[in-house]
């Protein structure tokens, strides 16, 4: 669906708990130019790594999934019970546990200016 979007140059935020590195592979792959010779654009696939140590996700866990997952009540819970593979070179790197929410957007958004995605200002607009 952000494919669709983003065919329509309309900017598409999703947000994912994508453990496995192949899957991510697959979503930046859908982003690839199609044609077999290049002759299609490639449409701009920016991972942004939120990364958060599981401490602090525990800590902030308002349905208490954390704690139940380590009670063995939920099978198969990313970062407890089932593996989680960081991304090897993600376009932004976010460090919620360090950062505000609004530095937060103010690094996605400097990153879109810097790759000409986004015309310079937009912070203003966004916050």
């Amino acid at each position: 669906v952000a494919k669709l979007f983003a065919d329509s140059s309309t900017i598409a935020l999703t947000s994912f708990i994508s453990p496995y590195l192949a899957d991510r592979k697959i979503a930046r792959d859908l982003h690839a130019p199609a044609g077999r010779d290049g002759s299609d654009d490639s449409i701009p696939f920016i991972e942004v790594y939120v990364e958060i140590p599981v401490e602090v996700a525990e800590k902030r866990d308002p349905k208490g999934l954390y704690k139940k997952a380590r009670a063995g009540l939920i099978r198969d819970f990313t970062g407890v019970s089932a593996p989680y593979e960081e991304p090897e070179s993600p376009e932004v790197r976010i460090r919620t546990d360090q950062l505000s929410v609004e530095e937060s957007v103010a690094k996605i958004i400097e990153y879109l200016e810097s790759q000409g995605l986004l015309e310079r200002g937009a912070e203003e607009k966004a916050c």
